[in-house]
């Protein structure tokens, strides 16, 4: 399978390398990370795609900042992984995970389709948050903004 794997070493908050949108989609892809609603990138630089999803991932595209960040301490050698659902409310193409993670949450379909608890710890981006926040709000309370990714591939290319 292509993977990003780290040349050196980073601690968690590290900037891994910031990135921008080759395009923009109104609707997932396979190789999208969604910004906001109805805004979904293609990722540059473009060997990003190649960054696989983890249940236990060590980095997280920020799609406010656009930087790609370690979460956690990563070590020379490490496949860089993010959590899906941390970028996409819905999923274009949901997939059975076989990460392999104690914290493994089975189906990936985007953060839509956990629950609270589930992402209950994990770093999600502004919009996944926000989102989440909107179905938590009591009825008729006033919406908050919410604008704010999956990339994916199959070889090795270090970072």
């Amino acid at each position: 399978h292509i993977a990003l794997y780290s040349r050196k070493a980073f601690e968690a908050g590290d900037l891994l390398i910031e990135f921008g949108a080759s395009a923009e989609q109104d609707h997932p892809t396979y190789l999208t990370l969604q910004v906001g609603e109805g805004r979904h990138i293609e990722l540059r630089p473009e060997w990003l795609e190649h960054v696989n999803h983890s249940c236990d991932p060590n980095a997280l595209f920020d799609t406010t900042t656009f930087r790609f960040e370690a979460i956690r301490s990563i070590a020379p050698g490490d496949e860089l992984s993010f959590f899906y659902p941390s970028t996409e409310w819905s999923m274009g193409s949901p997939f059975k995970c076989k990460c392999g993670s104690p914290a493994c949450v089975g189906v990936i379909a985007g953060a839509s389709q956990l629950g609270a608890a589930v992402l209950a710890g994990r770093r999600l981006t502004d919009f996944i948050a926000a989102k989440l926040r909107l179905l938590d709000a009591p009825a008729g309370a006033a919406p908050a903004a919410a604008d704010g990714g999956a990339a994916a591939g199959a070889g090795a290319i270090m970072v």
